[in-house]
């Protein structure tokens, strides 16, 4: 009776669930580089089904694209777009949400008989592969396409006809031009000038009806490559220069901040995905970045440059 008893106890004790060990909660933070290589730079990013698809400037053949569920964690996907004319940078990716669903890739590659030019390529996924449509600028870089919210397009990008100045050309569809392209911005600051004239790298916000135009200044080889913008009350200008810029320059271990676009996190809130000069030395080693991005009371942006440091993340 009494071995009977002890069995039955055991088996009761036996039967009780064990509760399994908790999970490690998830990382909340983030850490510049958010890819661990030097290289990557004029980064593009947007947001598709819940994933985030980035398009760097790479090793001048054509376009990667990297994924990211938290703008935090990437993983290489491959080219999805080769180009045999060479040097290949700054792309500019723009999914046609409200019109054909396709995805259109802005690049600047080599022109022959010298410079760069401007074309673009289409794709029914956001991992291409991009297939060449037609040519939209001729000496040329750094396309940026945006839509306003009456469904109006504008593309945005750098003469290089005469200088670094940033160009506006109203387009009737992602690949058909409207009318005539405007200058909007030239090097006109000190801040633009400390390593050769340049603006370059446009990306524009609108918030409040107020159109920010934003670009990046001086040489992009340079630590001093800084981050500024202008504001209008239309798209295709004019535009006034922020009196405070730049808003993003060296500074605390960061050097040449730049050529940005801007992107929804999985927070709700803006962040800057941008490159940095990986010392204070001219050249071209850069890798990328993420940092928040926000508008004040007075409709003033404020962004934050970082490196190094463990920062919340998106």
């Amino acid at each position: 009776m009494r071995l009977c008893l002890i069995l039955l106890l055991l088996a009761a004790k036996a039967a009780v669930s064990v509760p399994a060990p908790a999970t490690a909660p998830r990382t909340r933070t983030y850490r510049n580089p958010i890819i661990d290589r030097i290289g990557p730079a004029d980064p593009s990013v947007i947001r598709f089904e819940g994933k985030y698809y980035l398009y760097p400037t790479l090793d001048g053949k054509g376009y990667d694209v990297f994924v990211s569920d938290d703008l935090v964690h990437w993983g290489e996907k491959g080219k999805c777009y080769v180009d045999p004319r060479g040097g290949a940078w700054a792309p500019d990716v723009f999914h046609n949400r409200r019109g054909d669903g396709r995805f259109y890739l802005y690049y600047t590659v080599n022109r022959p008989g010298g410079g760069k030019l401007i074309g673009v390529a289409v794709a029914k996924s956001p991992l291409g592969p991009f297939a060449d449509r037609c040519t939209l600028a001729e000496k040329a870089i750094d396309a940026h396409l945006f839509q306003d919210d009456n469904g109006a397009m504008y593309l945005y990008y750098v003469d290089l006809t005469d200088g670094f100045k940033i160009a506006v050309q109203p387009m009737a569809d992602p690949v058909t031009k409207r009318g005539q392209p405007t200058h909007v911005i030239e090097p006109t600051d000190p801040w633009e000038k400390r390593s050769g004239n340049v603006t370059e790298g446009p990306w524009m916000l609108k918030q409040r009806g107020t159109y920010y135009l934003m670009y990046s200044g001086s040489g992009a080889d340079s630590p001093d490559y800084a981050i500024g913008y202008a504001t209008s009350k239309s798209p295709t200008g004019p535009f006034v220069k922020y009196a405070g810029n730049p808003i993003a320059q060296r500074g605390n271990g960061v050097f040449g901040p730049g050529h940005h676009c801007v992107v929804t996190g999985p927070d709700g809130k803006l962040w800057m995905v941008y490159h940095q000069q990986n010392s204070e030395e001219r050249g071209w080693k850069r890798f990328l970045a993420i940092d928040p991005l926000r508008f004040d009371d007075r409709g003033v942006i404020h962004a934050k440059t970082t490196r190094g440091t463990d920062e919340p993340a998106p």
